[in-house]
């Protein structure tokens, strides 16, 4: 894949707000940190599960109030949690209090991993096998894009139906927010994002040893993109990396390595809490040279 442009951003885990608010402000004010990211969990992924977790759309539409600059948005809406139609609204009010800067993640949710089952059976959330999960996630993008861009929708799916339904007033961003969806699923996840993604995202845990599969999965989806006579330089692809400030040099070739393999966003992400400063040393320390190096 040709060269493109690449940019930077952060991901936070929204365990406290106002620690959350300072380090988003900090950022805000940083031009080399152009995203900021939160997540979709009602209870924390570790242990102890009882511990704080803020709401992630409701949280975002407040940090849009407390920020400027930064595209924004939640890697990723879990599909399942939400109906697609109450979905594009709250979307579309996050959209106009950014101003026009949110980055709609979504990604299948409603699978069956055991620790995404203890969070649904938590809070009511249906759970599907993965090929139904998929299956709705296909049909949702494309509920949620008609509700943005046309006046009025009738739409009657194997999973959704809306009646006369209008969602007002529409996204700022024109003709839709863009569409990051999460998934890596060879047969059916990559065939969804090939058909709706703006951009594709790609969590990494360990650096060195998923650096060969991001670049597989993303030939996979140039090959669906091609099915469907789709340019894949439409579609960016958005890396998440967790690391820290501990190891520079690594973090620093981690990034390095997946902008050399095609990636055109680099999210990193951070444990909490956030100490004042935090934002601009990753700037300096891991952005910065980074960003130099591949321009």
């Amino acid at each position: 894949m040709q060269a493109r442009h690449v940019t930077f951003g952060i991901k936070s885990i929204p365990t406290d707000y106002r620690n959350v608010r300072d380090a988003w402000r900090e950022a805000d004010a940083i031009p080399l940190i152009e995203s900021a990211w939160l997540w979709d969990h009602m209870i924390p992924i570790r242990e102890p599960r009882s511990g704080p977790m803020l709401e992630g759309w409701t949280l975002l539409a407040a940090l849009a109030a407390q920020t400027s600059r930064l595209r924004l948005g939640l890697m990723v809406t879990g599909n399942t949690n939400r109906r697609p139609a109450i979905l594009a609204k709250i979307a579309a009010t996050v959209d106009v209090i950014s101003g026009g800067r949110l980055e709609f993640g979504i990604g299948a949710g409603g699978g069956q991993h055991p620790l995404a089952m203890v969070e649904y059976e938590m809070y009511g959330v249906p759970s599907f096998p993965m090929s139904e999960a998929i299956a709705r996630l296909d049909e949702a993008c494309e509920l949620i894009r008609r509700l943005w861009t046309e006046p009025v929708v009738d739409h009657d799916g194997p999973h959704y139906r809306a009646r006369g339904t209008f969602c007002e007033p529409k996204p700022i961003q024109k003709p839709h927010p863009p569409f990051v969806i999460a998934g890596s699923g060879e047969r059916m996840s990559l065939r969804v994002v090939a058909r709706h993604a703006n951009t594709w995202n790609f969590p990494v845990m360990d650096p060195a040893g998923e650096l060969k599969t991001f670049r597989h999965k993303s030939q996979v989806l140039d090959e669906h993109c091609a099915a469907i006579g789709r340019d894949p330089r439409e579609i960016g692809r958005q890396v998440y990396l967790v690391t820290s400030l501990h190891d520079p040099p690594a973090t620093r070739e981690a990034l390095r390595s997946f902008a050399a393999a095609g990636a055109t966003q680099l999210i990193i992400g951070l444990r909490d809490p956030y100490a004042p400063g935090l934002m601009q040393r990753l700037a300096e320390e891991l952005i910065a040279p980074v960003a130099e190096q591949l321009s």
